[in-house]
């Protein structure tokens, strides 16, 4: 990971919830700067730190935000919808039959031939050699045990999960708020 002393292309800023903590890790909770500038003017958001980058109109000139905070607290502890990058997070973006991180899947326990639905209760990661050895079969009959059972995670399990992926790059501005172990490079 690199941490930058210029800002990132695009200018994007970091959103923290009320409470000062990222709206979530992965992906990083980041807005662009036109949709920022907006959210400032509407008064829906506090600005914790700038860039030293400067936007003018006619009127108004606004110095860019690297950090805001929303004004009201945005609840976390909503149950997280399905999604295929929400599964993909909770199996860790690894398949649950050989722990390969590519060509992922979804593969369904108790097949949809013999009646499984698409639930959190019934659906792991796999990989496409895997899920396709497996077939229309139960683990069970395939020989497969995937590493993990699945299960419905929380808002905060995800946001847990997503702590173990930070990105390419951070602004040195963003780092009082986040909590990856990061070394400053000099």
């Amino acid at each position: 990971m690199q941490v930058l002393r210029n800002p990132p292309s695009g200018w994007p800023c970091l959103v923290l919830n009320a409470d000062f903590r990222p709206l979530s890790y992965y992906p990083l909770s980041l807005w662009p700067w036109q949709e920022v500038v907006k959210a400032v003017f509407q008064d829906r958001v506090d600005v914790v730190s700038t860039y030293d980058k400067v936007v003018r109109s006619p009127s108004v000139e606004i110095v860019l935000p690297s950090v805001v905070s929303l004004k009201q607290y945005v609840e976390q502890d909503r149950s997280p919808a399905f999604t295929r990058f929400n599964l993909f997070l909770r199996d860790s973006f690894s398949c649950q039959y050989c722990s390969t991180g590519s060509d992922l899947t979804f593969d369904h326990l108790i097949p949809r031939s013999k009646g499984g639905r698409t639930t959190w209760e019934n659906i792991v990661t796999a990989c496409a050699p895997c899920n396709l050895k497996k077939g229309g079969r139960t683990p069970r009959e395939a020989g497969m045990i995937p590493a993990r059972y699945p299960h419905r995670p929380t808002m905060f399990e995800l946001q847990h999960q997503g702590r173990r992926f930070p990105p390419h790059y951070l602004h040195e501005s963003w780092l009082d708020y986040l909590y990856w172990d990061i070394e400053l490079e000099p």
